[in-house]
């Protein structure tokens, strides 16, 4: 199979009678695309999907429903007051608590392993360690250099050593979830007396030499990524830790 990474040579390109049947698309923008007359039998969508038509109908409120039908926790990880965000924090260490005990009884093999090319279990939650770092410790509380080297930064990071991640680190579970752990407890001290003027307050952090110009952002608009990417996250690893226990 032909393999087209990190280029822009598809960008405003048409395909005509093209057969991308088995195709696989990974951390593309697709932003702007038409597709017409297409064949999407079985096909399989993950994404940040906002305006998206299918034959007419927009999809993301039908997908947000049905979502939120299958995971009544959802609801809960949209708070815009301090209780709230106490209880939306709750449930997420609440999910993660269970799949991190199921985790530990797995074998470290199990845990590095990659399912279809993507993040192995601990690189997700080495993930969440630097989501926390960036949207809490970064963003809300405006700390400087607050990323923990064995954190995992997105595909999009042009040069995550700038931000002093290391790149070869593989480590091994407990060392991973003593982290995770530390970061979690973190975000749970801070949200035991936040008030509603702190969560309502925008902050720039002050620009540091990797950063495009930071936006101004209020503490709601922080931590509501942080709960999406954690409940996003979880999902990706539940379902690759059942694919390889089955």
């Amino acid at each position: 199979m032909a393999r087209h990474a990190d280029t822009d040579e598809f960008r405003g390109a048409e395909f005509v009678d093209a057969d991308m049947s088995g195709a696989w698309f990974r951390e593309v923008d697709l932003t702007g695309a038409r597709i017409r007359g297409a064949l999407l039998l079985d096909a399989d969508i993950d994404g940040v999907i906002h305006g998206l038509k299918v034959n007419g109908v927009e999809v993301a409120p039908l997908v947000e429903a049905e979502l939120d039908r299958r995971y009544p926790e959802r609801a809960k990880l949209r708070p815009t007051t301090p209780d709230g965000m106490r209880e939306a924090w709750a449930v997420v260490e609440s999910f993660w608590g269970e799949t991190m005990a199921r985790a530990r009884r797995m074998s470290e093999a199990e845990l590095h392993r990659s399912v279809d090319e993507e993040w192995s279990f601990l690189e997700t939650v080495r993930h969440l360690i630097h989501v926390i770092d960036l949207w809490f410790a970064r963003a809300v509380q405006c700390r400087p250099r607050p990323y923990h080297p064995i954190g995992v930064a997105a595909s999009f990071v042009q040069d995550p050593q700038a931000l002093g991640l290391d790149l070869e680190a593989a480590p091994a579970f407990d060392e991973v979830a003593t982290v995770r752990a530390g970061r979690m407890a973190q975000v749970r001290d801070y949200l035991a007396t936040v008030t509603q003027d702190e969560l309502d307050r925008p902050r720039t952090p002050d620009p540091e030499p990797w950063d495009v110009t930071p936006e101004a952002r209020t503490a709601t608009e922080c931590l509501h990524v942080l709960l999406n990417e954690e409940w996003t996250h979880h999902q990706f690893a539940v379902r690759d830790l059942d694919i390889i226990t089955s």
